[in-house]
C-alpha cells in the first residue's frame, strides 16, 4: 500500500475518532439533563411528584369548573326570582274627596320586572274608608285605572318605562 494512502485514512479515522468523541461528550451533557429532569418527575422522600402536583391541579380545576357551573345555574334562577317579585312600587297620596283638608287616600303600584302586579287604592272620607284593589298583566290593568292609579303605576315602572310608552 501506498504510505501517502495510509496517511490519508489514519488522518480520516482520527478525525472520525475526534467527532465521535464529540458526539459522546455532548450525548453525556444531553443524559446529565434529562436525569436532571427525572428527579423532578421522581418520588423522593414520601414527596409527591410532579405528575401527581398536576394531576391534583387537573382535578382541582375541574371541580371548581364544576363549582362555577353550579353557581352560575343557580344566578341565573336568582335573577328569574328577582324579576318575578314586586320590586317596583311607588305611592302616590292625595285628597279623594275634598271634604277633609287632607291627604289621607293613596294609590299604591306594586310591580314587577314585566309589569304584573297590583294596584292597591284607599279612597278615605269622614265617615269611611273604601280601599280597591286591581291587577295588572303587562302593565294593563283588569279594570279601569283612576288618574292616580295610572300614575302611581308609571312612577313604579320608572323612567325607561314611560319614554317607551
Amino acid at each position: 500500500m501506498n504510505p501517502g494512502a495510509l496517511s490519508v485514512i489514519a488522518l480520516a479515522g482520527v478525525v472520525i475518532g475526534v467527532v465521535g468523541l464529540i458526539v459522546a461528550a455532548i450525548a453525556l451533557v444531553r443524559i446529565s439533563h434529562l436525569r436532571r429532569s427525572m428527579v423532578l418527575l421522581e418520588a423522593t422522600d414520601g414527596r409527591e411528584t410532579f405528575v401527581d402536583v398536576v394531576a391534583r391541579s387537573v382535578s382541582d380545576f375541574q371541580e371548581l369548573r364544576q363549582d362555577v357551573a353550579d353557581l352560575d345555574r343557580e344566578l341565573t334562577k336568582i335573577r328569574q326570582d328577582v324579576a318575578d317579585s314586586l320590586r317596583h312600587v311607588s305611592v302616590i297620596r292625595y285628597d279623594a274627596l275634598g271634604d277633609l283638608g287632607g291627604r289621607y287616600s293613596f294609590s299604591a303600584a306594586l310591580l314587577d320586572d314585566a309589569g304584573d302586579g297590583l294596584v292597591l287604592t284607599s279612597i278615605h272620607g269622614r265617615a269611611e274608608t273604601r280601599t280597591y284593589l286591581k291587577g295588572l298583566t303587562g302593565g294593563k290593568a283588569d279594570i279601569e285605572l283612576s288618574p292616580e292609579e295610572m300614575k302611581a303605576v308609571d312612577l313604579a315602572r320608572g323612567p325607561t318605562e314611560r319614554r317607551g310608552s
